[in-house]
């Protein structure tokens, strides 16, 4: 190999270098970028599913209202009496039957 050899094949060798030094900050930041982009992608999917889950619990919790209020409305249910009425109604009967 003769010296004109070595310093083209020295100049070849800088000249990648420095086209490698300049290359690598952009290929750097497009993989930061994918990143990002891919755990942007992935909050956002979790928020719409938090989204849908929270309007479908909602939604659930209208019907369930209704369905209270629908009962609530409803007159056959059966009514029992309370622990004072029953205890006047004893009451009255036994003065009924002493008197």
């Amino acid at each position: 190999m003769t010296a004109e050899q070595t310093q083209a094949l020295i100049a070849l060798t800088v000249t990648f270098g420095l086209l490698a030094l300049m290359i690598l900050p952009s290929v750097l930041g497009i993989v930061r970028e994918r990143r990002i982009d891919r755990q942007l992608g992935e909050a956002r999917e979790a928020r719409e599913a938090q989204e849908a889950r929270e309007a479908r619990e909602a939604r659930q919790d209208r019907e369930d209202e209704e369905v209270r209020e629908e009962a609530q409305k409803s007159s056959s249910r059966s009514t029992v009496p309370s622990t004072a009425t029953w205890y006047a109604d004893g009451r009255r009967s036994k003065k009924l039957v002493s008197s």
